[in-house]
């Protein structure tokens, strides 16, 4: 059976709003969403801005469409590793993976939320933003909590401070990283996993380091 020609025809018009919305993605990482005008994103494109209006309604519309997209793979994910049972510490490693994963492969997507969520939210359709971060909260912080309880982390956390500090530290790396270059994603989680989890002193130099004065006293 050959596919008929609505079928090619939807594939393509499908394709040409994802190719329309990566443009769009990129100028609006860039320039800021603001700035960016349905002109700046026909005219790179190649395209009339009129013709832009054949695929999206408005320049909200693609930015929607574009946060859609990664916050729905994003928490997906987050929902499957948090439902396999593992334990505290391999929860919390996979999350914080997935999230490097997240930056590499949604650069622009992550650069727009990190940039415009403060301005985006005051517009009601964007309100489930706002449900988003309540959930990472939520999510992230069980975790910890999880983790405190079963003796995987340190007792003496303060539970709000580790979320805020783990929060704002991996996403951050969205202004410095960049896909492609000579750092990967799993690299960079991995060494910021090493840092968080088990510190920046080596054991074995510390229990090499010769004793204190005080210490020869006792």
């Amino acid at each position: 059976m050959t596919p008929s020609r609505n079928s090619d025809d939807t594939a393509g018009k499908s394709g040409r709003r994802d190719e329309l919305l990566a443009i769009a993605a990129g100028l609006f990482a860039d320039r800021g969403v603001r700035a960016t005008t349905v002109r700046d994103i026909a005219d790179a494109a190649g395209i009339l801005s009129g013709s832009l209006y054949h695929h999206f309604d408005s320049k909200e519309s693609m930015v929607d469409e574009i946060l859609h997209q990664f916050l729905d793979d994003l928490f997906g994910k987050y929902r499957e590793i948090v439902a396999a049972g593992l334990d505290s510490r391999a929860t919390l490693e996979a999350l914080i993976v997935t999230s490097y994963e997240a930056i590499d492969a949604s650069h622009s997507a992550v650069a727009i939320y990190q940039d415009e969520v403060k301005h985006l939210v005051a517009n009601e359709r964007f309100s489930y933003l706002v449900e988003r971060n309540t959930e990472f909260r939520d999510l992230w912080v069980g975790v910890l909590e999880a983790g405190v309880a079963d003796g995987s982390f340190r007792s003496d956390l303060n539970i709000e401070l580790v979320f805020r500090f783990m929060r704002d530290t991996v996403w951050v790396a969205v202004r410095w990283y960049r896909p492609g270059g000579t750092l990967t994603a799993h690299t960079v989680a991995a060494q910021y996993l090493a840092i968080v989890l088990d510190g920046l002193s080596d054991p074995s130099a510390a229990a090499a380091a010769p004793k204190t004065t005080a210490a020869l006293s006792n």
